[in-house]
């Protein structure tokens, strides 16, 4: 069993940047998949961000690569999502998703925790 802790989140100016950051419970941190997924009002949940849990290979959406970045740190317990250039269209609830041993970055169903979500909102 793992509890995720997100954080961050906030309002911020299109073009402006946030980090946000995902704390897992548990000595285990570093055998777990992470991810970071987003849900906009009256969307679905998407992928964003995902890194496996040997830190050797990362994956981004299309719609947030060049301008998001995924990384961890292993004696922190701690996920990170970087972003930058921050677009209206970046507006949702942020979710922090963690699965042990995860093969796949980017399939949703894989995840079995989740976190409780942040909200970010980019203003004109």
């Amino acid at each position: 069993q793992v509890e995720l802790v997100e954080s961050g989140g906030g309002l911020v100016q299109t073009g402006g940047s946030l980090r946000l950051s995902c704390t897992a419970s548990g000595r285990t941190f570093s055998s777990y998949t992470m991810g970071w997924f987003r849900q906009a009002p009256g969307k679905e949940r998407e992928f964003v961000a995902g890194i496996h849990w040997s830190g050797r290979s990362t994956a981004s959406a299309d719609s947030v690569k060049g301008r998001f970045t995924i990384s961890r740190d292993n004696a922190k317990n701690t996920v990170y999502l970087q972003m930058n250039s921050l677009e209206l269209e970046d507006t949702a609830v942020y979710y922090c998703a963690a699965v042990k041993w995860g093969g796949s970055l980017r399939a949703i169903s894989e995840y079995n925790y989740w976190g409780q979500g942040t909200q970010v909102t980019v203003s004109s």
